[in-house]
């Protein structure tokens, strides 16, 4: 059986007064049964920036259920992986459409360093089962999270929804919505849909800097 796992010691300082303990405890008692991606250490990858450094709320669900591609950041995989997910493939179509950025390297560290919280709603799932830990209890956790956030400053992007359940935890002026990138959606309003230079636009309205999409 795999080893306990500690998950409140695995939340970067910044964040852990933003997480309910009991409730780190439960999901903990709940991965320590079964193997699960992304490894342990990167379960919190998207939290390596301060809660005070967000500018930018990207909300996916789960993590990617192919090991070689979860990393811990919504949508985002390591730079070895040649062949990326269609999602990431038809974002960076609509990032090239909507800023003429183009990007073949599909680690988005460089959006999350600039202040971009690349979220999923739930942070773990088994290997080769989508949704696997929908029940385990990460959307109250990520909720809570949003929640504690300075909304007044962030512009959040809502893909599908998934996502856009979440839409009350924001600022409605900050919120730009779309259908989700996947091929089953995204030419329902995806495509078009501009959520880059919109994004730094509002950013600028806020005063604050826009991101460079460049990964």
């Amino acid at each position: 059986m795999p080893a306990q796992i500690d998950l409140l010691e695995l939340v970067p300082v910044s964040w852990r007064s933003y997480f309910d303990v009991n409730q780190l405890l439960q999901i903990s008692a709940k991965l320590s049964k079964e193997s699960f991606i992304p490894e342990k250490e990167s379960i919190f990858k998207a939290l390596e920036i301060s809660p005070q450094q967000v500018r930018v709320v990207i909300l996916g669900q789960d993590p990617y259920p192919n090991p070689q591609y979860a990393m811990g950041m919504a949508f985002s995989v390591p730079k070895s992986v040649s062949k990326l997910p269609a999602s990431l493939q038809n974002i960076f179509k609509e990032l090239k459409s909507d800023l003429d950025v183009v990007n073949k390297n599909g680690d988005l560290s460089a959006w999350l360093n600039q202040g971009v919280l690349l979220l999923n709603r739930i942070l773990t799932v088994s290997p080769g089962a989508p949704l696997s830990h929908k029940d385990f209890g990460w959307q109250a956790i990520t909720e809570r999270l949003l929640k504690g956030l300075d909304r007044e400053k962030i512009v959040a992007i809502l893909w599908g929804k998934h996502a856009q359940e979440t839409q009350h935890l924001f600022k409605e002026q900050n919120t730009l919505k779309s259908a989700h990138p996947s091929p089953l959606s995204a030419h329902n309003g995806f495509f078009g849909s501009k959520p880059f230079s919109k994004c730094n636009e509002r950013l600028s309205e806020l005063g604050l800097p826009g991101i460079n999409w460049q990964t």
